[in-house]
């Protein structure tokens, strides 16, 4: 079973292809929000794509559909005892008064340091305090893997970070640069390195073609591993 991905418009669609002894390619959208191609064992890996972009608009109506039952998370009140990520683990808020504004993590705590104590002020620096250890986290995770990556002819991009609602990450090919987004850092650092290598893939192979997957397989073996993690928010 290999990975694919196709661009619709601004929508970035990923699907699972399988070659079976069956007659017609099947499509299906799953309730997970998968998206499962099974094609017959003669039919050629473009024909399969071309038949997957055609279907493009169908997959993301079904994708949407699936979207509105999948459970989200109450949106964050930032107060003392509520619980936020860092790295995969969890960590309380202790929101605690003082003339002089600070966050530090100290025994399973996030201790916000604040005169005032209003959701705003309190979001605002833990979000801060997230953004500068997100970067030098990053950075950390790129050079380690850019020691193994270099051989290939990959070298270190510029790096850059904001946090985005539907992307983990993007590569700009041409101007050697990739985009992360911050949220990453309240995940494990065994999903963070995925993303990473992910993008730094797409400095050699800039689409998600069979070469791209391949690379990815030779350098990041446990890659779908990894993903999985990610996908389930772990």
């Amino acid at each position: 079973m290999s990975v694919y991905s196709i661009q619709y418009g601004a929508k970035h669609i990923e699907f699972t292809l399988e070659y079976k002894e069956r007659k017609y390619l099947k499509i299906s959208v799953t309730p997970e929000l998968e998206v499962k191609v099974s094609a017959p064992v003669k039919m050629k890996e473009k024909d399969v794509i071309n038949k997957v972009e055609m279907k493009s608009a169908w997959i993301l109506k079904h994708l949407e559909y699936f979207q509105k039952y999948h459970p989200k998370a109450p949106p964050k009140e930032y107060t003392s005892g509520e619980t936020h990520r860092y790295l995969g683990k969890q960590f309380r808020l202790k929101v605690i008064q003082s003339d002089n504004t600070s966050v530090k993590l100290k025994r399973g705590y996030f201790h916000i340091y604040t005169s005032g104590k209003e959701k705003e002020k309190v979001k605002e620096l833990l979000d801060g305090w997230y953004n500068e250890h997100a970067f030098a986290k990053f950075n950390l995770i790129t050079n380690k893997w850019l020691d193994k990556l270099s051989k290939y002819g990959i070298e270190k991009p510029k790096m850059k970070m904001r946090r985005m609602k539907t992307r983990w990450g993007s590569c700009n090919y041409q101007k050697k640069s990739i985009m992360l987004n911050t949220y990453l850092i309240q995940y494990s650092t065994y999903t963070v390195e995925y993303i990473i290598v992910h993008e730094l893939a797409h400095l050699k192979y800039p689409g998600h073609n069979k070469k791209f997957y391949t690379f990815l397989d030779i350098v990041m073996p446990d890659w779908r591993r990894r993903k999985k993690k990610l996908d389930q928010r772990i």
